[in-house]
């Protein structure tokens, strides 16, 4: 691949890239399941930058380098020049120059595209207030894994067009990938969020607002969906609110009568960490139709795809 590519937005690449990344993932997923030994990093290093806490971010892009024969420097805050207000311009130079690829997990958007600029190496976005492109990445894997036939050419991506993800909970960095994601598959996105936290059209990147419906009623936001999902109503970073969050999203909680308003064989999922009885039901979240665990470890499938994409190019 002559061109770099950085992945900082679900936007970032183009829906034949997905298509190629999601059959891609299978055929890695296939290996791993089979303990088939592949490991095209070899000798490659990701450097994972954090300055979230991280428990399913950390776990899968780590676990995926090594599987794949590279190596990982992990670096935080507390532990290098970041914490001490090194420049984050000068701190891209020096580390792009020394490791093949970086995964970052901050606050500001602006954060990581400043590092990406000066960067070298393809910087992945492990997670920013503004958006979670891995997150999403491996929550449509998971979804075509359980609803999408498989031809010859991989997984119908055509399984996506028109089908309906109703999203109930706040506005935030997840809501805002998975409109990036409606508008560039074809899917279309029900968003019911509490007044004052409603999805904002020019942070989340979107050309058109053709890709989203709004719903004051979550209940009916959930009507006839294909995949219902939520977050916790209080993200990192915003702690200081929690109480008045929850008071604000006490009718957002993702329960048995919401399911029952979707599709019979509609699926739920949630990024995780979860907290059951609040955004979500023990009752859904546990149920038969929760795929929450498989969306979890598919996070280390799809970054395992990306990672080769980004610094090998195609396969085959």
């Amino acid at each position: 691949m002559s061109l770099m590519k950085h992945y900082l937005q679900f936007k970032d690449l183009r829906a034949e890239e997905y298509s190629y990344l999601f059959e891609r993932a299978r055929t890695i997923k296939r290996r791993f399941k089979n303990y088939e030994r592949y490991q095209p990093l070899a000798d490659r290093t990701l450097a994972m930058i954090f300055e979230k806490a991280s428990t399913r971010t950390r776990v899968s892009f780590e676990a995926g380098m090594y599987q794949m024969g590279g190596s990982v420097v992990h670096l935080t805050t507390d532990g290098s020049q970041l914490g001490r207000s090194e420049p984050i311009e000068d701190s891209a130079r020096v580390i792009s120059r020394m490791v093949d690829l970086v995964m970052i997990r901050t606050f500001e958007q602006t954060k990581i595209e400043a590092f990406a600029a000066h960067s070298r190496v393809p910087v992945i976005n492990g997670l920013t207030n503004e958006f979670h492109p891995c997150q999403i990445l491996a929550d449509l894997f998971t979804y075509l894994e359980h609803r999408a036939p498989v031809g010859a050419e991989g997984y119908d991506m055509n399984s996506l067009k028109g089908k309906v993800v109703a999203w109930v909970g706040d506005g935030n960095n997840m809501a805002n990938t998975w409109l990036q994601a409606a508008e560039i598959l074809g899917f279309t996105v029900h968003v019911s969020t509490p007044g004052g936290y409603e999805v904002d059209p020019k942070v989340a990147g979107i050309r058109s607002t053709d890709c989203y419906k709004v719903f004051d009623n979550p209940r009916e936001a959930c009507r006839g969906a294909d995949l219902v999902t939520t977050d916790v109503w209080t993200s990192m970073g915003y702690e200081a609110e929690n109480e008045a969050r929850k008071t604000a999203f006490a009718d957002w909680c993702v329960d048995s009568e919401m399911m029952a308003l979707a599709r019979p064989d509609a699926l739920f999922m949630h990024c995780l960490p979860a907290h059951r009885g609040e955004e979500v039901a023990a009752d859904v979240i546990d149920g038969p139709q929760s795929v929450v665990w498989d969306e979890a470890e598919n996070r280390m499938h799809v970054q395992k795809a990306l990672m080769e994409y980004l610094l090998i190019g195609r396969i085959g």
